[in-house]
């Protein structure tokens, strides 16, 4: 079992070192010319970017400072909501890439304007930054040097042939004589016409003009390297445009969204009952008092008869917290607010926030329920609380009841509906899932959960799943906007 999660968490390294190699090639190698300050830069970012993602988990996990967690949690938290659409970007870019290389082909082949040469330099391969083209080894004899093998006098070949060199300014006499400054070497040399090939600094400057360096500075990129910048710039773009805003609808605050949900037990005087469902607040390091503040704010606005916070309330310790959950004292319903555990509780010390709720004036419901005039509210502890032997008990919660009563349970996990299902619940109200917070999160959540969001039907029992109304790690979402749901009764019998 431990030799098959040290391989788990081989594997797990290895994605994630391949999948930020692979960004920082497509995002910096790709985009520049050569090694340098962008290069390194963007391996600096990504790797710092990673060192206080993690910093910021192990800060909240073990309980460090809580100066020290708000330190790490929003760079590093937002690094990683960042590098996902940062990698979807370029993944996605992948198919973009041989397109435009394909539009620019054509336009270059209609003789129309191209970004970048009519032609990419040989050396350049897929991934590769451009290289300085080296001229012919003929282009310049004298930039051979001493030891460049040259023609013995009795293999130059007639008269002729040694003439033509002379002409060309080609001949060890001839660069002897520009050299020393002769007046009729130095004037041949100069008559010949800038860039022409007779001479030998026109033949370099024309095998670096055919290469494209040195002497056209105005060509600009190739079109390999235009197309990666073009890109690599429109998947940064795309990736921080959809991470400011999701986490500008976080920060914002929760929208209120409302659900009819038909009981058949429900009494004709209860039809129109209005339930306020919270869940999955998450106060930490990030999400702070002023986030509460909108939550209460918000839930009082809607006027309900009872508020349910169905778990994952904090993440941390009253002691860091506490100030942040204050003005959950201000939440106001006529018959009550209530409060059952969630996951997240457990990792920070449930048994003390049970009792911080019950001080700011919310019931919690702890495998317990209460009769309200026209129908039972129970709630059951969330699964994760069997760890420290305070799991769900439905026997507990739910035995010995009047079943001709409607029965509303509060659990935090959509999983526990087949539990409330065989007890004979009508209505379960749950969190949990965020919507999957982040797409493409939701194709895992919807894997793991018999129900991502909304309402569903499980026999006689229906379940409503909140999106939540904060966010856990990035305060960011994307495609599962944050909601407080009012659930509205009704009455069969009505």
């Amino acid at each position: 079992m431990v030799i098959l999660f040290a391989l788990l968490a081989l594997l797990v390294l290895a994605v994630v070192v391949g999948a930020n190699w692979y960004l920082w090639r497509r995002l910096f190698r790709d985009t520049t010319r050569g090694p340098g300050r962008v290069r390194r830069g963007g391996a600096v970012l990504i790797a710092g970017g990673w060192a206080l993602a993690i910093g910021a988990l192990v800060a909240e996990r073990t309980g460090a400072p809580f100066w020290l967690q708000r330190t790490l949690a929003w760079p590093g938290f937002l690094w990683l909501a960042l590098s996902i659409y940062l990698l979807l970007g370029v993944v996605a870019g992948e198919f973009v890439r041989p397109l435009l290389r394909r539009f620019l082909d054509r336009r270059a082949h209609t003789g129309r304007p191209t970004p970048g040469p009519t032609r990419e330099p040989e050396q350049e391969r897929e991934g590769e930054p451009e290289q300085e083209a080296v001229p012919e080894q003929d282009a310049d004899p004298a930039a051979q040097g001493p030891q460049a093998d040259r023609p013995a006098p009795a293999a130059q070949g007639s008269r002729a042939a040694q003439g033509s060199r002379a002409v060309q300014g080609d001949t060890p006499a001839d660069r002897t004589d520009a050299e020393a400054g002769r007046p009729d070497a130095a004037a041949g040399l100069a008559g010949a016409p800038d860039g022409q090939a007779g001479a030998p600094g026109g033949r370099v400057e024309a095998a670096k003009s055919r290469s494209g360096v040195g002497g056209d500075e105005t060509r600009g990129p190739s079109r390999r390297l235009f197309v990666s910048r073009v890109v690599g710039g429109a998947a940064a773009a795309v990736a921080v445009g959809t991470v400011g805003a999701g986490t500008y609808g976080v920060l914002r605050g929760p929208k209120v969204k409302r659900v009819t949900v038909p009981l058949a037990k429900l009494p004709r005087a209860a039809h129109g009952y209005r339930i306020a469902v919270v869940s999955d607040i998450h106060l930490g390091p990030v999400l702070g008092r002023g986030f509460a503040q909108k939550v209460v704010d918000t839930i009082n606005g809607t006027q309900p008869d009872l508020i349910a916070v169905v778990g994952d309330l904090v993440d941390g310790s009253v002691k860091d917290l506490g100030p942040a959950a204050a003005p959950l004292a201000r939440l106001r319903a006529r018959h009550g607010s209530f409060f059952v555990t969630g996951n997240h509780e457990y990792f920070s010390g449930a048994a003390q926030w049970v009792e911080e709720v019950r001080r700011l004036g919310i019931d919690p419901l702890e495998n317990e329920r209460t009769e309200l005039p026209w129908f039972d509210l129970a709630g059951v502890n969330d699964i994760a609380g069997q760890s420290e032997g305070q799991g769900p008990d439905f026997g507990k919660a739910l035995g010995g009841r009047d079943t001709t009563r409607a029965c509303v349970l509060l659990a935090h996990q959509p999983v526990q509906i087949h539990d409330a299902a065989r007890h004979g619940v009508d209505l379960q109200l749950s969190g949990h899932t965020h919507g999957g917070q982040l797409f493409p999160g939701n194709l895992i959540a919807e894997a793991a959960n018999p129900t991502l969001a909304g309402l569903d039907r499980y026999g006689d029992t229906q379940l409503y799943v909140s999106r939540g109304a904060g966010a856990w790690g990035p305060p960011t979402r994307v495609g599962a906007p944050s909601d407080i749901t009012v659930i509205e009764l009704a009455s069969r019998q009505a």
